[in-house]
């Protein structure tokens, strides 16, 4: 059990490696992995699972393994899912990524990435808002990079919120400079 375990572990290594395609066809040449866009969108699921009430362990377990399939499948961006048949992929890399897992884990975190897929629940709705608030974010950063074709992701991703909370929070990152965190925090 603890070498399965151990194999998973460097598999979800792997997440760190996978670079978040789609920003390739926007210029950027060194796009963030996708094992820091599933960090942040665990922040930023957190802070909308408080906000709206929901399961807080659903939602952080939900956004922290939403992208896993990602370490065997990549990250394929939505031109190269045109082509592809991609029903269930997702599912089944999921499924097969958790066999290494203990039963009772490997069934929890199965049920949790397909009530993701499924997006009925409100917890479900809440890290897809996560996801798409934090490319929301990320595309602000690349924006003030000099990035100006991420501005279809802008576009797309407010268009697609769904929670009160997100949509508030995405309006307030469209009218905040993404350097104003650190303005004012140098020491004198």
């Amino acid at each position: 059990m603890e070498k399965d375990i151990a194999k998973f572990l460097y598999e979800m290594g792997q997440l760190k490696r996978v670079k978040r395609s789609g920003w390739w066809i926007a210029g950027v040449k060194d796009p963030e992995s996708v094992a820091e866009h599933s960090f942040r969108t665990a922040l930023i699921a957190y802070l909308l699972a408080q906000l709206e009430g929901a399961d807080l362990e659903k939602v952080v377990s939900m956004a922290l393994f939403h992208d896993m399939a990602e370490a065997r499948t990549n990250d394929a961006h939505r031109i190269v899912r045109r082509y592809v048949d991609w029903a269930d992929v997702d599912r089944k890399a999921v499924k097969d990524q958790s066999r290494r897992l203990p039963d009772k884990i490997a069934e929890r975190i199965s049920s949790i990435i397909s009530e993701f897929e499924e997006t009925v629940s409100s917890e479900a709705r809440i890290v897809r808002d996560a996801d798409l608030l934090e490319c929301i974010v990320q595309a602000r950063e690349y924006q003030a990079l000099g990035f100006s074709d991420v501005a279809d992701w802008i576009f797309n991703a407010l268009a697609a919120l769904k929670t009160e909370s997100a949509k508030k929070i995405a309006a307030e990152c469209l009218k905040t400079e993404p350097k104003e965190w650190w303005q004012g925090l140098k020491a004198q």
